[in-house]
């Protein structure tokens, strides 16, 4: 046997040394595990690469004044805010959060031009809505923008991947990547202001000057407005579902405001201590606290203890979902409500008006005559939570703004639109 052969031989007695147990110590009837296949994730890592990429040219940056003619007199120099917002229409027309703008003076946006460089517009605020901070902005370029496409929350899920494009603390176009951490939080209200929706809580980085950006599935389409930050802690945020925005866009663009449905109720979740206090066998739905007196509630013959079942054929099992909807349908809708009154079953149908001017929720952020927000008590959740706060001009470091106070209104104790 020569020296070739023999070096053969050998190499293909060590593979079978290595192969052979290799192979059953591998096998299914030994293993007690389920082996993974290795999958690269260089797909993944240039699809998030790819949805910001595409995303960016969309998204602006927003400065706003705010100042008063009495400032201009005395000499003070105007208080200055920071946001994010991003196009919708090519035509100019911008989304973001209202609490961006609020009070603003003077509304500036930053594009980014597709040569280099960036744009500079003066906007104007064509409508906002406080209850869904929600804010339509619009400034005249010479071309066509880019947007984005807004898709539905409707579609996320725990855990999937999103990414959210702003400008924190002035740094424009900043990109941050994380998870959704949980869908359909009720028990929070980020703003101080009692929301009729659900949050979307997520684990991407959340700072000043993020707010009424957008965030982006993996798709490159928007499902959510970033809009609150935890101030007392690291990879909690919340966001708005776009769905609210689509609701509010057309009323904002034409009326510049919300006009919303109003049915003259109150009503509260159907908890242990609402069933025994209006004597109720618990069960689902949400219970009439009360009735306005005249209003469209009242004329349709709803009573307190009224336990709500159903809207429109579609089930109600959240106080603050109830409100959203009534209050999404607008101005004079009919509605049919299914109802339980001492436990027979009812249909009620209620025309639907605006909602009088008292009954709108006042600005929990606004600045008193004196410049400072009111206080009020506090939840524990709403002392951890604020609005996405906007900078103002000074020596004071980035990262120290005042905490928003909150409002006490609990979301299942609210007056039904």
């Amino acid at each position: 046997m020569g020296r070739a052969q023999l070096r053969s031989v050998v190499f293909f007695a060590l593979a079978c040394a290595l192969v052979l147990p290799a192979r059953a110590a591998g096998s299914g009837r030994e293993r007690l595990w389920l082996e993974s296949k290795n999958r690269a994730l260089n797909q993944q890592r240039a699809t998030l690469s790819e949805v910001a990429r595409r995303a960016m040219p969309a998204v602006v940056s927003i400065t706003t004044k705010q100042g008063t003619a009495e400032t201009a007199v005395s000499g003070e120099e105007p208080q200055k805010g920071i946001g994010s917002g991003f196009i919708i229409h090519p035509d100019g027309y911008i989304l973001t959060s209202a609490h961006v703008v609020e009070g603003a003076s003077e509304v500036l946006i930053s594009v980014l031009h597709p040569r280099g460089g960036v744009e500079e517009y003066v906007a104007r605020v064509v409508g906002e809505d406080v209850r869904t901070d929600c804010a339509l902005l619009k400034i005249d370029a010479p071309r066509r923008l880019p947007v984005l496409k807004l898709a539905s929350a409707s579609h996320v899920r725990s855990a999937d991947w999103i990414v959210v494009i702003g400008n924190p603390f002035g740094l424009a176009h900043s990109v941050t990547v994380g998870v959704v951490s949980y869908m359909g939080r009720t028990d929070v209200t980020p703003n101080g202001r009692d929301g009729d929706f659900d949050y979307i809580q997520m684990d991407a980085s959340i700072n000043p000057g993020n707010s009424g950006g957008p965030v982006l599935d993996l798709h490159g389409d928007v499902v959510a407005v970033a809009n609150a930050v935890n101030v007392a802690g690291q990879g909690i945020g919340f966001a708005i579902p776009i769905d609210i925005a689509k609701t509010v866009i057309p009323h904002l663009k034409a009326h510049g405001r919300v006009r919303r449905g109003w049915m003259g109720i109150s009503v509260q979740d159907f908890s242990p201590e609402v069933a025994d206090a209006f004597n109720l066998p618990r069960g689902r739905g949400v219970v009439v606290t009360d009735v306005a007196e005249g209003g469209p509630g009242e004329r349709a013959g709803l009573q307190p203890g009224d336990v709500i079942v159903g809207l429109d054929a579609r089930r109600v099992h959240r106080a603050h979902t109830l409100r959203w909807q009534v209050a999404a349908r607008g101005v004079g809708r009919d509605v049919k409500l299914q109802i339980h009154r001492l436990g027979r079953p009812m249909r009620v149908k209620v025309k639907l008006e605006e909602m009088p001017a008292e009954e709108a929720p006042a600005p929990a952020l606004a600045a008193s005559s004196q410049g400072r927000r009111p206080t009020r008590a506090q939840s524990v959740l709403e002392d951890l939570l604020s609005p996405v706060p906007r900078p103002k001009a000074g020596p004071a470091a980035p990262g120290k703004q005042e905490a928003a106070p909150g409002a006490p209104g609990s979301e299942d104790s609210a007056p039904v639109p």
